[in-house]
């Protein structure tokens, strides 16, 4: 029996359509691999810029600078390619607290920290934002928390441990240490809820490019705010080390870094992105055995395994059950 030509039309569009999504899910992985070891690689190199803007400049007026060039660089290459998106009132606020918590809060958080407990413990109290991730999106979004996600996130966590072993063992416990350790964590949950916003942008259908400029200007403009209440000087250095280091951060660490890492949030999901946070010191040591001749140890590399045995727990996909094929389904319309 021969269709009639409605039908004929009707299966070649659906057709059509189902080996267009198939080319989509065959390239989704891709592109979510690209943006993750694109978040990793910069942020994993980040850590020596940071280090090499202290100095002259105060540390909350380095971040101003740095996310306020962030805004003005992601404003002007939207409003040059004209995709800047129209947000109302709710999606203002949104990223006006995701400004507060991403790119204010959290930062001065994790650097006033640094100054009283050693950067690996930071490293491994930041690490659980997979963890945090996870069940701020079963609390806010009623998102199912995946097995393999919370003993990927337990695996990279120990892991870490090992890694940075040595110096947690040989630092002793005080007053400042219970300090830094709060504001370690109070960073990391601040990290988690500009995850929660960003995500929930996405979903009402907001990219993260615009979302990220409207945020860090906002939360340059809080931290500034905060600078010259507690009067702290806008002072410059003028050095190539120091003018280098702040566009790097600018550049690759915000403009790049945020909106990668971000993006996929929306495409993963925000407890399987932030495992990005585990590999963030892993390739900091790597650059530092080569700049600074950091030692590899036996519990170093097994610590080393662990995280990369997390990372594969962490992706592995949940097992669902087999669907009909969609071409024999589209054949029956």
């Amino acid at each position: 029996m021969i269709p009639s030509p409605d039908k004929s039309a009707r299966m070649c569009k659906s057709l059509a359509r189902v080996e267009g999504d198939t080319v989509a899910q065959s390239m989704e992985p891709v592109m979510n691999l690209s943006l993750y070891l694109l978040t990793v690689l910069i942020w994993g190199t980040t850590w020596i810029a940071l280090k090499w803007q202290l100095g002259v400049v105060a540390i909350p007026v380095s971040i101003v600078y740095r996310f306020g060039l962030a805004a003005l660089v992601l404003f002007a290459l939207l409003l040059i390619s004209r995709k800047l998106q129209v947000m109302n009132r709710r999606g203002h606020l949104i990223c006006l607290a995701q400004g507060l918590c991403l790119f204010c809060v959290n930062f001065m958080c994790f650097l006033t920290a640094s100054q009283w407990i050693p950067s690996g413990l930071v490293a491994v109290v930041f690490s659980t934002a997979t963890l945090w991730n996870a069940l701020n999106a079963r609390v806010f979004f009623g998102q199912r928390v995946a097995r393999n996600v919370l003993m990927g996130g337990g695996l990279g966590l120990a892991g870490l441990g090992l890694l940075f072993w040595p110096e947690l063992v040989g630092h002793t416990a005080s007053p400042q240490t219970l300090l830094g350790l709060g504001l370690a964590l109070l960073g990391t949950m601040c990290f988690s809820a500009g995850n929660m916003l960003s995500s929930l942008q996405q979903k009402a259908g907001l990219r993260p490019l615009t979302t990220n400029a409207w945020g860090m200007l906002y939360g340059s403009l809080m931290l500034a705010t905060y600078c010259v209440v507690r009067g702290i000087p806008f002072e410059m250095d003028w050095s190539a080390r120091y003018v280098g280091a702040l566009w790097y951060l600018v550049i690759p660490g915000s403009v790049i870094g945020f909106t990668a890492y971000l993006t996929l949030v929306g495409r993963m999901g925000p407890e399987r992105a932030a495992y990005c946070t585990v590999l963030f010191p892993v390739v900091a040591l790597n650059v530092s055995a080569f700049a600074e001749g950091y030692q590899w140890t036996a519990p170093a590399l097994a610590g080393l395994v662990l995280v990369m045995v997390g990372n594969v727990l962490v992706f592995r996909k949940p097992k669902v059950a087999q669907s009909v094929n969609p071409i024999l389904q589209a054949k029956q319309v």
